[in-house]
């Protein structure tokens, strides 16, 4: 809990302060549309090393094996002043079969919803049997294509990228992602084929960021699917299919959400490894970045430490919750009995969450989300007036002081909700006020005005005493 700084003084300074808090601005401003630019290639050439150096950053999951990606994902880029979309995806293979088709199906939905594609090919190794093939096809397309010789690290192997003009996709690019070698000269490449506007889509305005977080296995990525009703996302009986978040943007009820699903938290972020910890850090981002997070549970097993400390995070980032209890069909009467049981104790501290009983693999109410993230993002942005609030704090602590501490009583001087998303609470106080009275004080405040699905906290600032002057 974060306590304000400061010292009190009069109620003029907690008037301005209400009256700058009540000028913010809600989030929400338009989001114009982007050319899309969608990397393809085999797997392990390097695609996301190459889309990681194309943003400048470290976004997309690197290492080095292959398959690691295995979704289409969506980044912001920016170069020479044009903004593009661009998409990372999972080895595309011909006629693979199994996990690997599924990722494969993602790469070619990319290329069908892209203005152009960028294929990479492993210069040290130069054009395979699965490049050809996939040359092939993308030489039948109808948008512009680009051809990166990636893996040039010195000059001895420019001489060899000359022999990918056989692949009939026009001049081969050498770089280095790896390094950043002649990476400037491919994203002007890249900027002169992608056109000025999407050939599809219009502005948008700004829907709410929703992140389906839980342990692997959970079902995020087959309610992804489910709730867009196409396969958005790879879904295979393996735990831990899902690797980086996967954006969607998701007509639910009649309004358009942009969904994120993540990758299955297995370990804490200081304890994980490898892809797992990257895979980690990306969730943690995802859940800072959402609006909304939908907490997937598998009903029909016991709640666990990892679906709690999931809760935990969400609880920390101060985001809307939404509870989805998925696998539903799978639950009996006896396990729902023994779910409730299992609920009162494990989930003691978000007994304010929205809950949904979804099927995830049957769609089973899983158009009952739409109303439940209405709920909690309507809470989430909620402001209670100054007013109101205080002549309802007045009667609570009227009727149930605080505690006394040290042999004496704290008095609460003044209240304002200092802010919203997530909603914050500030008690102007002579004395430090207990955990327990404080959680007091939230549960009655939500018994009085709501604020279901949505976080509630409150600080304290405590009235320093003003040195007495010598005589």
């Amino acid at each position: 809990m974060t306590e304000v700084d400061g010292t009190w003084s009069d109620e003029s300074e907690f008037t301005a302060l209400d009256v700058a808090v009540d000028g913010e601005q809600a989030d929400g401003e338009a989001e114009l549309a982007q050319p899309v630019l969608a990397v393809v290639g085999r797997p392990n050439v390097g695609k996301s090393t190459l889309v990681n150096r194309i943003l400048g950053r470290r976004e997309a999951v690197v290492q080095d094996v292959p398959g690691v990606t295995r979704d289409r994902v969506a980044y912001d880029a920016l170069w020479g002043g044009r903004r593009f979309t661009l998409v990372d995806t999972g080895g595309w293979e011909p006629g693979a079969t199994g996990l690997q088709a599924a990722v494969a199906s993602q790469a070619e939905l990319a290329m069908a919803a892209a203005d152009a594609v960028l294929l990479v090919v492993d210069a040290s190794v130069g054009a395979t049997t699965t490049d050809e093939a996939v040359a092939k096809v993308l030489r039948r397309s109808k948008r512009p294509v680009l051809l990166a010789a990636n893996k040039v690290d010195d000059e001895r192997l420019l001489a060899d990228t000359a022999a990918l003009w056989n692949l009939g996709l026009g001049e081969p690019h050498p770089v280095s992602a790896l390094h950043g070698r002649s990476s400037g000269d491919l994203l002007d490449a890249i900027i002169s084929a992608l056109p000025e506007a999407p050939r599809e889509g219009e502005p948008s305005m700004g829907p709410r960021r929703v992140a389906l977080v839980g342990k692997p296995n959970v079902g995020k990525s087959s309610l992804l699917n489910k709730l867009s009703g196409e396969q958005r996302a790879v879904v295979d009986s393996v735990a831990g299919t899902t690797v980086d978040p996967v954006d969607s943007l998701v007509e639910v009820d009649g309004q358009t959400w942009r969904f994120v699903d993540t990758a299955g938290l297995r370990k804490r972020v200081q304890t994980a490894s490898g892809t797992e910890y990257y895979a980690s850090l990306r969730t943690k981002t995802a859940i800072d970045a959402a609006e909304v997070v939908v907490v997937l549970l598998d009903a029909s097993e016991p709640v666990s430490e990892q679906d709690l400390r999931v809760l935990t995070m969400v609880v920390e980032a101060g985001r809307a919750l939404v509870l989805a209890m998925n696998k539903w069909d799978l639950v009996d009467e006896e396990r729902r009995y023994q779910l409730d049981r299992e609920l009162d104790r494990g989930l003691v501290r978000v007994p304010w969450a929205e809950k949904v009983n979804i099927s995830a693999l049957t769609g089973r109410s899983v158009r009952k989300l739409a109303p439940a993230l209405r709920t909690s993002l309507a809470s989430w942005d909620q402001r209670v007036p100054t007013g109101q609030l205080n002549g309802w704090l007045s009667d609570l602590i009227a009727a149930t002081p605080p505690p006394v501490r040290s042999g004496k009583q704290p008095k609460v001087l003044f209240a304002t909700q200092a802010g919203i998303r997530p909603p914050t609470l500030v008690l102007f106080t002579t004395g430090f006020l207990e955990a327990g009275y404080r959680r007091f004080i939230e549960r009655k405040f939500r018994e009085r005005f709501g604020f279901e699905g949505s976080p509630v906290r409150i600080n304290v600032r405590v009235r320093e005493k003003k040195p007495r002057k010598a005589k």
